[in-house]
C-alpha cells in the first residue's frame, strides 16, 4: 500500500492537551493497563509510550481478540512480551473470561509500589490502576467489565483528587473509571491509515473512499484474499467492481463508491472479511 494515497489530518493543539490531561491522571495511579487493538498490535500503540508513561508498571491488553486469528495472535503475544518487557493478556470485546487474570496481574504489578509505602510506615492500601489507549481500542469496554463486578464507587480520595471517580474492584484494587486517551500523533501515514481502518481516528479526519481503497489493496495482497474475493463475488477488489456487482449505481450510470466504501469499512470492522491482523510481525 502506498503511503501517499491517504492523508489523515492531525491537530497538534489537541494532541498537546491530551498529553497534558493524561499525565495529570498518571500521577494518581500505581499501574497502567494499556489497551491495544489486536488487529493492529503495533499501529494501535503510541510511539513514545515509555516516555509518556514514565516508570509506571504496565499491563498490555490485546483487545478484540475475537476478530483475529488465534495462532497469529499467539505469535504477537510472544513478540510483545519480549519487546516491551510487559505482561500481555488477550481480551475480547465481549465476555468476562479474562477478568480475573487482568485484576490479579494489575495487583501483582502494583505490589512493589505498595511495599515502598509500607516501608515508609503507611498502612497498606489497594493498588490504583488506570486504563489507557488509543481511541476506540476498547478502553471503555475493559473498564465496564472490571467495574461491573463491583459497583462500589468510592468517590474522591483524600490527597489524590476531588474530581476523579474511583471504583473498588476488590479489596486489593481500585480503578480510575475514566479512560486515559493516548493522543493520536503519528507521522507515519500508513500507521494512521490502519488506525482509520479500525475507527481509532475520527471520521472527520479522513474520507471513507481512499481509506476503503487502501484497505482493499492491503487485503488483496494478503493470505485471505481469495475468501474476500468470494465474499464480494468479484476477482477485482475495487470499490467500482464491488459497487457494480451490488448494483449500487448513481446518476450517470456511475458506481456509488462512497456508499461502497462505507460498507467495506463496516464489513472489516465487524469481522465479516475474516480474522485478520493487519500489522506485519517484526522479524526477531
Amino acid at each position: 500500500m502506498k503511503k501517499d494515497k491517504v492523508h489523515i489530518h492531525w491537530y497538534p493543539g489537541h494532541i498537546a492537551k491530551a498529553e497534558r490531561q493524561l499525565k495529570e491522571k498518571l500521577n494518581l495511579v500505581d499501574v497502567i493497563i494499556e489497551v491495544r487493538d489486536a488487529r493492529i498490535p503495533l499501529s494501535s500503540s503510541y510511539d513514545n509510550i515509555e516516555k509518556l508513561l514514565g516508570d509506571k508498571p504496565r499491563l498490555l491488553l490485546l483487545n478484540k481478540a475475537d476478530l483475529v486469528d488465534k495462532n497469529e495472535l499467539a505469535k504477537w503475544c510472544e513478540y510483545l512480551k519480549e519487546s516491551t518487557k510487559c505482561k500481555v493478556i488477550v481480551t475480547e470485546a465481549k465476555g468476562n473470561n479474562d477478568l480475573n487474570t487482568v485484576v490479579k496481574t494489575a495487583v501483582e504489578l502494583s505490589e512493589p509500589k505498595i511495599q515502598v509505602l509500607i516501608a515508609k510506615g503507611l498502612l497498606r492500601r489497594p493498588a490504583r490502576a488506570m486504563v489507557v489507549g488509543m481511541p476506540n481500542v476498547g478502553k471503555s469496554s475493559v473498564i465496564n467489565k472490571l467495574t461491573r463486578s463491583s459497583k462500589a464507587k468510592i468517590g474522591a480520595k483524600a490527597g489524590v483528587t476531588r474530581q476523579q471517580q474511583w471504583v473498588r474492584i476488590n479489596p486489593k484494587l481500585d480503578l480510575l473509571d475514566t479512560p486515559g486517551i493516548i493522543p493520536t500523533r503519528q507521522d507515519d501515514q500508513l500507521q494512521a491509515t490502519k488506525l482509520a481502518f479500525v475507527s481509532s481516528v475520527s471520521e472527520n479526519a479522513y474520507s471513507p473512499e481512499p481509506v476503503a481503497k487502501a484497505l482493499l489493496e492491503m487485503l488483496g495482497e494478503g493470505v485471505n484474499s481469495n475468501f474476500i474475493k468470494e465474499y464480494y463475488k468479484t476477482e477485482d477488489l475495487t470499490l467500482e467492481a464491488i459497487a457494480a456487482h451490488r448494483n449500487w449505481i448513481i446518476r450517470g450510470d456511475n458506481p456509488d463508491t462512497e456508499r461502497t466504501a462505507i460498507y467495506v469499512l463496516k464489513d472489516f470492522r465487524e469481522g465479516r472479511l475474516g480474522k485478520l491482523i493487519l500489522d506485519e510481525l517484526p522479524q526477531v
